[in-house]
């Protein structure tokens, strides 16, 4: 009996890390649970710009990568982030909130209307 050569684990640096869509949603804390993520991804209530092309994802699976875009509606507030880190964890506020950056929100768009 012979033995498979294991191959050495290669850790991709940040830049090319992804992550699922589902999950990046839930520890960037726009939803409370990964089973709220997948609903809303499900329903296509999401949408993802890369490369220039905006899609609507229906898969919990898809994966993103920082610099891409998502786009979806939380309530009556239409939510735009760039994806600045996928993350290792849910963690608190701050550290979520250090995985984005917002682009558009609800309340900036009633403001630009006033």
């Amino acid at each position: 009996m012979s033995k498979k050569a294991q191959k050495p684990e290669v850790i991709p640096d940040e830049a090319e890390a992804g992550c699922r869509l589902d999950i990046w949603l839930f520890r960037s804390r726009f939803v409370k649970s990964r089973k709220l993520a997948t609903q809303l991804i499900t329903k296509g209530k999401i949408r993802v710009t890369h490369s220039g092309k905006t899609e609507r994802i229906k898969k919990p699976h898809f994966i993103i990568r920082p610099g891409q875009k998502v786009t979806f509606m939380r309530g009556n507030q239409l939510i735009t982030a760039q994806i600045i880190s996928t993350g290792t964890r849910r963690g608190p506020a701050p550290e979520a909130q250090s995985l984005y950056r917002l682009l558009t929100s609800g309340e900036e768009q009633a403001k630009s209307r006033a």
